[in-house]
């Protein structure tokens, strides 16, 4: 996938040292289930589940400016028989990259792969309900709230609430006209 300044790509084994670094980060922890000791080898062993696991998809966000990483997303819960999936987790862990639109950007894509080339009837993701940014961003693109799960996320023996949100394809394709990539 590829816009104007991104590239989603397959992630391959040799991202994990990265993802493992960016996910050390405060900002990246803050609002994500990853545990204080969460170390390399555990990345690397999610990578190696997620890899086997024909209902996940894993990419990373290259910057084309650079071709460098600059952040993840993985998708879980595809199912083709009922068209629904479901935006696991995605953010950018490049600090330099914050605040330049690419959270956006990404999220365009990976929504035009979801709904123009998956063909999904139901895309869904979740944030923490602190995380305004992802929040108004999810509305932006024309998410609605579904509810909220309880105790859905755990971190550090914690456990919190997360918001659901979802999108149709009716949805998006009338939102779709309206979003635009930078």
């Amino acid at each position: 996938m590829e816009s104007n300044n991104l590239i989603l790509r397959e992630t391959i084994f040799n991202d994990c040292n990265l993802f493992a670094e960016f996910e050390k980060q405060d900002f990246i922890k803050e609002f994500l289930t990853i545990d204080e000791n969460r170390s390399c080898e555990d990345v690397v062993r999610e990578f190696i589940i997620r890899e086997r696991d024909i209902s996940i998809v894993q990419y990373t966000i290259i910057s084309k400016n650079d071709n460098k990483p600059i952040g993840r997303v993985y998708i879980s819960r595809i199912d083709k028989g009922a068209n629904y999936l479901d935006i696991t987790r995605i953010y950018i862990g490049d600090k330099n990259n914050i605040g330049k639109g690419y959270g956006k950007e990404a999220m365009i894509l990976l929504l035009q792969y979801c709904f123009n080339t998956l063909k999904m009837e139901r895309v869904t993701i979740d944030h923490y309900p602190n995380n305004y940014k992802a929040s108004n961003l999810y509305l932006s693109l024309g998410f609605q709230y579904e509810g909220i799960m309880r105790n859905a996320a755990k971190r550090n023996n914690q456990y919190f609430d997360l918001h659901l949100m979802s999108i149709l394809k009716n949805d998006y394709y009338k939102n779709s006209l309206n979003i635009s990539v930078k």
